[in-house]
Protein backbone atom coordinates (compact mmCIF):
# COMPACT_ATOMS: atom_id res chain seq x y z
CA UNK A 1 0.00 0.00 0.00
CA UNK A 2 1.46 3.37 -0.95
CA UNK A 3 1.74 6.29 1.46
CA UNK A 4 -1.37 8.09 0.18
CA UNK A 5 -3.50 4.94 0.41
CA UNK A 6 -2.13 4.20 3.88
CA UNK A 7 -3.00 7.73 5.04
CA UNK A 8 -6.52 7.46 3.63
CA UNK A 9 -6.96 4.08 5.31
CA UNK A 10 -5.72 5.48 8.62
CA UNK A 11 -8.04 8.48 8.36
CA UNK A 12 -10.96 6.13 7.78
CA UNK A 13 -10.03 4.02 10.81
CA UNK A 14 -9.53 7.07 13.03
CA UNK A 15 -12.90 8.43 11.90
CA UNK A 16 -14.49 5.13 12.91
CA UNK A 17 -12.94 5.60 16.35
CA UNK A 18 -14.30 9.15 16.50
CA UNK A 19 -17.74 7.74 15.74
CA UNK A 20 -17.31 5.14 18.47
CA UNK A 21 -16.41 7.86 20.95
CA UNK A 22 -19.32 10.05 19.81
CA UNK A 23 -21.67 7.09 20.20
CA UNK A 24 -20.18 6.42 23.62
CA UNK A 25 -20.92 10.02 24.61
CA UNK A 26 -24.49 9.65 23.38
CA UNK A 27 -24.92 6.35 25.20
CA UNK A 28 -23.73 7.71 28.52
CA UNK A 29 -25.80 10.89 28.16
CA UNK A 30 -28.89 8.71 27.65
CA UNK A 31 -28.02 6.65 30.69
CA UNK A 32 -27.56 9.78 32.79
CA UNK A 33 -31.14 10.75 31.94
CA UNK A 34 -32.58 7.50 33.25
CA UNK A 35 -30.40 6.76 36.26
CA UNK A 36 -31.31 7.99 39.69
CA UNK A 37 -27.93 7.03 41.11
CA UNK A 38 -25.59 9.96 41.76
CA UNK A 39 -22.53 7.70 41.64
CA UNK A 40 -23.43 6.58 38.11
CA UNK A 41 -24.11 10.16 37.01
CA UNK A 42 -20.64 11.15 38.19
CA UNK A 43 -19.01 8.12 36.56
CA UNK A 44 -20.84 8.59 33.27
CA UNK A 45 -19.87 12.27 33.16
CA UNK A 46 -16.22 11.21 33.55
CA UNK A 47 -16.60 8.74 30.66
CA UNK A 48 -18.21 11.44 28.51
CA UNK A 49 -15.30 13.76 29.23
CA UNK A 50 -12.84 10.97 28.39
CA UNK A 51 -14.50 10.34 25.03
CA UNK A 52 -14.52 14.05 24.21
CA UNK A 53 -10.78 14.14 24.89
CA UNK A 54 -10.33 11.08 22.68
CA UNK A 55 -12.24 12.77 19.86
CA UNK A 56 -10.04 15.86 20.14
CA UNK A 57 -6.86 13.79 19.96
CA UNK A 58 -8.09 11.65 17.07
CA UNK A 59 -9.21 14.78 15.20
CA UNK A 60 -5.74 16.27 15.58
CA UNK A 61 -4.10 13.21 14.02
CA UNK A 62 -6.63 13.06 11.20
CA UNK A 63 -5.77 16.65 10.34
CA UNK A 64 -2.05 15.80 10.43
CA UNK A 65 -2.83 13.10 7.86
CA UNK A 66 -4.59 15.76 5.73
CA UNK A 67 -7.95 14.12 6.34
CA UNK A 68 -11.37 15.39 7.33
CA UNK A 69 -12.57 14.35 10.77
CA UNK A 70 -16.01 12.85 11.28
CA UNK A 71 -18.51 15.32 12.69
CA UNK A 72 -20.68 15.00 15.77
CA UNK A 73 -23.68 14.30 13.60
CA UNK A 74 -22.24 11.14 12.04
CA UNK A 75 -24.17 8.02 12.85
CA UNK A 76 -21.94 5.00 12.90
CA UNK A 77 -24.69 2.45 13.21
CA UNK A 78 -22.32 -0.42 12.70
CA UNK A 79 -20.65 -0.46 16.11
CA UNK A 80 -22.59 1.11 18.91
CA UNK A 81 -26.07 1.44 17.51
CA UNK A 82 -27.52 -1.42 19.52
CA UNK A 83 -26.13 0.13 22.71
CA UNK A 84 -27.77 3.50 22.09
CA UNK A 85 -31.00 2.24 20.53
CA UNK A 86 -34.53 3.13 21.55
CA UNK A 87 -34.55 0.75 24.51
CA UNK A 88 -32.00 2.94 26.22
CA UNK A 89 -34.65 5.60 26.74
CA UNK A 90 -36.86 3.31 28.76
CA UNK A 91 -37.41 4.78 32.18
CA UNK A 92 -38.09 1.34 33.62
CA UNK A 93 -34.46 0.27 33.69
CA UNK A 94 -32.90 -0.67 36.98
CA UNK A 95 -29.26 -0.20 37.93
CA UNK A 96 -28.31 -3.70 36.76
CA UNK A 97 -29.81 -3.18 33.30
CA UNK A 98 -28.08 0.18 32.93
CA UNK A 99 -24.74 -1.32 33.93
CA UNK A 100 -25.24 -4.30 31.60
CA UNK A 101 -25.74 -1.91 28.67
CA UNK A 102 -22.67 0.06 29.73
CA UNK A 103 -20.54 -3.07 29.96
CA UNK A 104 -21.65 -4.09 26.48
CA UNK A 105 -20.84 -0.61 25.16
CA UNK A 106 -17.36 -0.70 26.67
CA UNK A 107 -16.80 -4.12 25.07
CA UNK A 108 -17.72 -2.69 21.67
CA UNK A 109 -15.43 0.32 22.09
CA UNK A 110 -12.49 -1.85 23.19
CA UNK A 111 -13.07 -4.18 20.27
CA UNK A 112 -13.02 -1.31 17.76
CA UNK A 113 -9.73 0.03 19.13
CA UNK A 114 -8.17 -3.45 19.14
CA UNK A 115 -9.28 -4.03 15.56
CA UNK A 116 -7.75 -0.72 14.42
CA UNK A 117 -4.49 -1.41 16.22
CA UNK A 118 -4.16 -5.01 15.04
CA UNK A 119 -4.97 -4.32 11.37
CA UNK A 120 -1.85 -5.40 9.49
CA UNK A 121 -2.63 -3.03 6.61
CA UNK A 122 -1.83 -0.04 8.80
CA UNK A 123 1.60 1.35 9.19
CA UNK A 124 0.73 3.46 12.24
CA UNK A 125 2.95 6.38 13.11
CA UNK A 126 4.47 5.69 16.54
CA UNK A 127 2.71 8.72 18.09
CA UNK A 128 -0.69 7.65 16.79
CA UNK A 129 -0.09 4.06 17.90
CA UNK A 130 0.76 5.30 21.41
CA UNK A 131 -2.40 7.43 21.54
CA UNK A 132 -4.54 4.49 20.44
CA UNK A 133 -2.89 2.26 23.03
CA UNK A 134 -3.53 4.83 25.76
CA UNK A 135 -7.18 5.15 24.70
CA UNK A 136 -7.51 1.37 24.75
CA UNK A 137 -5.92 1.15 28.20
CA UNK A 138 -8.37 3.81 29.44
CA UNK A 139 -11.28 1.86 27.94
CA UNK A 140 -10.05 -1.30 29.62
CA UNK A 141 -10.01 0.52 32.96
CA UNK A 142 -13.54 1.83 32.36
CA UNK A 143 -14.72 -1.64 31.42
CA UNK A 144 -13.17 -3.12 34.53
CA UNK A 145 -14.88 -0.49 36.68
CA UNK A 146 -18.27 -1.02 35.02
CA UNK A 147 -17.89 -4.80 35.25
CA UNK A 148 -17.09 -4.52 38.96
CA UNK A 149 -20.18 -2.37 39.53
CA UNK A 150 -22.25 -4.74 37.41
CA UNK A 151 -21.07 -7.82 39.30
CA UNK A 152 -21.54 -6.07 42.63
CA UNK A 153 -25.10 -5.10 41.77
CA UNK A 154 -25.88 -8.61 40.57
CA UNK A 155 -24.47 -10.15 43.75
CA UNK A 156 -26.45 -7.74 45.93
CA UNK A 157 -29.74 -8.73 44.27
Amino acid sequence: MDTQQNSAHQVSALNDLIRINNDRITGYKKRMIITLDDDLDFLFSQFIYQSRQNVEELTEYIRLLDGSPAGDDCLSGKFYHSWTDFRSLSYQQDRQTILDYCEYGEDVAKSAYKKAMEDKEFDWNKKIANVLLRHLDDLRSCHKLIKGLCDGTANAA
